[in-house]
């Protein structure tokens, strides 16, 4: 799964190294959960490449109840084309999900040590996802969003079983515009000697806990 994180690359940056036509403003944060208003890249219906924000947690545009948002943060990528929650948006609705780095969590006996995953390169990553829009009681557009899984690399499977789909730089564009048959390869983990990981400070697990020191590595004593 991926349940936490960051972005502290500014908009100038993201609008440079996605080639962005639009981008909203947003200010840096190192631990970003769900349930709140992240950075997504998608297509507008001009066909231009746009950064909006959106609210982490899938509500599919059928649902009864936005409330099936806080459940749907993540989608399994072996299973997302089919699952009625999500085929519709891998379908016609993929977008790309902007972070420096993100958390997991790794079990170490009854306790859970959280690492901080990003590329070697430093650059900020894309994550596929999805989205949605929800129409609310008053008239007004819920716009949703929610992280694609896979399984791990070799990089990861120490840490956890699941890492978000990562999508290289050169598959962007098919990401949010090839049909869904044309980018199924890409729901995989990604290249193993891309990233790196370290352990840090438990205080990521507190949300409200959110400055640069929550990435900094740490020493692991036994």
């Amino acid at each position: 799964m991926c349940g936490r994180f960051v972005l502290n690359a500014p908009p100038s940056e993201l609008i440079t190294r996605f080639k962005l036509d639009e981008c909203a403003d947003f200010g840096a944060h190192y631990n970003i959960p769900p349930g709140t208003d992240i950075p997504v890249i998608r297509h507008s219906p001009e066909g231009k490449r746009v950064l909006h924000l959106l609210r982490w947690g899938l509500v599919p545009h059928r649902a009864k109840d936005p409330g099936i948002g806080a459940k749907l943060n993540n989608a399994r990528g072996e299973s997302v084309a089919e699952k009625p929650s999500f085929r519709d948006a891998f379908k016609r609705r993929r977008c790309l999900i902007p972070a420096n780095g993100f958390y997991e969590w790794k079990a170490e006996g009854k306790a859970k040590q959280p690492y901080y995953i990003s590329l070697k390169s430093g650059e900020p990553l894309a994550m596929g996802g999805l989205w949605e829009s929800w129409k609310m009681p008053d008239g007004n557009i819920l716009r949703t969003t929610c992280i694609i899984t896979t399984g791990p690399n070799a990089v990861m499977a120490p840490i956890h079983d699941r890492m978000p789909v990562i999508v290289a730089p050169e598959h962007w564009q098919d990401w949010l515009s090839a049909p869904a048959e044309a980018i199924a390869a890409r729901v995989a983990p990604c290249a193993a000697e891309d990233l790196q990981a370290w352990p840090v400070s438990r205080r990521v697990s507190k949300t409200a806990d959110d400055d640069a020191g929550l990435i900094d590595p740490i020493e692991i004593t036994a």
